[in-house]
């Protein structure tokens, strides 16, 4: 990432909307790539996601919070609240791309909520933020690899890497439950496998 200056590395761009998700009272979590990347090894990324229970009662305050520091667009926002899907903002300077993810609130996606750590993301300036934890962003990262087609060479590195830097801090039992129920238990197994 050696490109970004401070203000605009992908940490602080996005620690800037989860600062204003915080003041709107909603929750959220950092997930995908920038959580994998926390939790295992780095990797450069062009985007970052965010999982939010983003209300329409949100929208208007959230444009005007951002909108001038990101490219946003008020009716997709409003779209993707109603159709439980995603939008995304882009920032103006950097083109960084913030993805926010509105979930169906399964099981799987409460015990994201429920597991989600507040975590230090950088320590000059000090920026803190929610991220799913280490066994949901691996659990994520198998869905999106059989949802894909199980060819992303990239979701499968993040996630032998993941199992790699968490090794036995992981908590086999909770993920071989959910793996299960996800139907991507015989992933985990060839992930923790290869190790």
């Amino acid at each position: 990432m050696g490109r970004w200056s401070i203000e605009l590395n992908p940490i602080h761009i996005t620690a800037r909307v989860t600062a204003v998700l915080e003041e709107l009272g909603v929750s959220y979590f950092i997930a995908g790539s920038l959580a994998s990347t926390f939790h295992g090894m780095i990797r450069t990324t062009q985007d970052s996601d965010l999982v939010a229970k983003f209300g329409l009662d949100h929208t208007k305050p959230f444009v005007i919070s951002l909108g001038e520091e990101f490219y946003i667009d008020q009716e997709m926002i409003v779209n993707a609240i109603t159709n439980q899907s995603s939008f995304n903002i882009i920032h103006r300077e950097s083109l960084f791309k913030v993805d926010i993810f509105i979930p169906r609130l399964g099981s799987f996606e409460n015990e994201q909520f429920n597991r989600t750590q507040r975590q230090v993301l950088s320590l000059e300036p000090k920026v803190e933020a929610f991220v799913a934890s280490a066994e949901d962003t691996l659990l994520a990262k198998l869905k999106w690899y059989r949802m894909g087609g199980e060819v992303s060479e990239r979701q499968w590195r993040d996630v032998i890497g993941m199992v790699k830097v968490q090794g036995s801090t992981l908590d086999m039992r909770y993920l071989t439950r959910m793996a299960d129920e996800l139907q991507v238990r015989d992933l985990l197994d060839k992930a923790v496998a290869d190790q």
